[in-house]
């Protein structure tokens, strides 16, 4: 088996499994995960304590990103959770970057031009010495568009609120309808496919995976075949 360690690129639409696959392959194979899209809700949790986002759904842009470059953002471990959780400041937020009010905000802050290109520098820089495991939107295509395995993760819309219900309610926010949430999935996923800066697509040369009905243990040994092969090719590669 070779040494060399591999980018592996994971992107998709939200609420679509990835995170949850990402972070097992990373696991399983002893690489490092990171979630960029808690980086995106990261920021956005912050616009929203700071005011820079109005009742109105307006971003005070300027202001923002005046403030970016002294915003903290890092990855650390934290009780409680198996793989490194989002800091901000050097607070722990991982739980505040999932609620829905962030949720609602996070696709207009992921899709202004002067975040995409703060973060993106983050995470290449996250990257450089490869070894890891990325998820997001545009990790395939944007970020890493030279990673040696891309995924790209999709399932039913229905499917896919009806799993982020299942996790909200977990976290005791009954008050929240498959309605409600099914059209926030719906206007992400417009905003993501649509921003002109980066937007969510399938790299070309991604392998597609729709877990609508595939459980976790399949995906699990999918991914995990997957990167077997991406090995075995640059093995190949290498002999020859």
């Amino acid at each position: 088996m070779t040494d060399k360690k591999i980018i592996v690129a994971v992107d998709g639409y939200s609420s679509c499994g990835k995170s949850s696959m990402a972070r097992a392959l990373a696991k399983n194979i002893g690489y490092i995960y990171v979630d960029t899209g808690a980086m995106y809700r990261g920021v956005t949790l912050f616009a929203l304590r700071e005011g820079l986002i109005t009742p109105a759904g307006e971003i005070l842009e300027a202001e923002l990103e005046s403030r970016l470059s002294s915003l903290s953002l890092t990855f650390a471990t934290q009780e409680g959770y198996d793989v490194p959780v989002l800091h901000l400041d050097g607070v722990c937020v991982e739980q505040d970057i999932r609620s829905m009010q962030v949720a609602s905000h996070v696709s207009p802050i992921a899709a202004l031009p002067f975040v995409r290109e703060f973060l993106t520098r983050q995470q290449q820089a996250l990257g450089r010495a490869k070894g890891i495991v990325m998820d997001g939107r545009d990790i395939g295509t944007a970020v890493f568009p030279e990673a040696e395995m891309k995924v790209f993760v999709t399932a039913d819309p229905r499917v896919r609120a009806e799993r982020r219900l299942a996790e909200l309610r977990a976290k005791g926010n009954g008050e929240i309808s498959l309605e409600d949430v099914l059209q926030n999935l719906q206007e992400r996923d417009y905003i993501d496919t649509h921003r002109p800066v980066a937007p969510l697509r399938q790299a070309e040369d991604a392998v597609v995976l729709d877990n609508s009905h595939v459980s976790i243990a399949e995906q699990d040994l999918m991914l995990r075949f997957a990167f077997e092969a991406v090995l075995a090719h640059l093995r190949g590669s290498q002999r020859g």
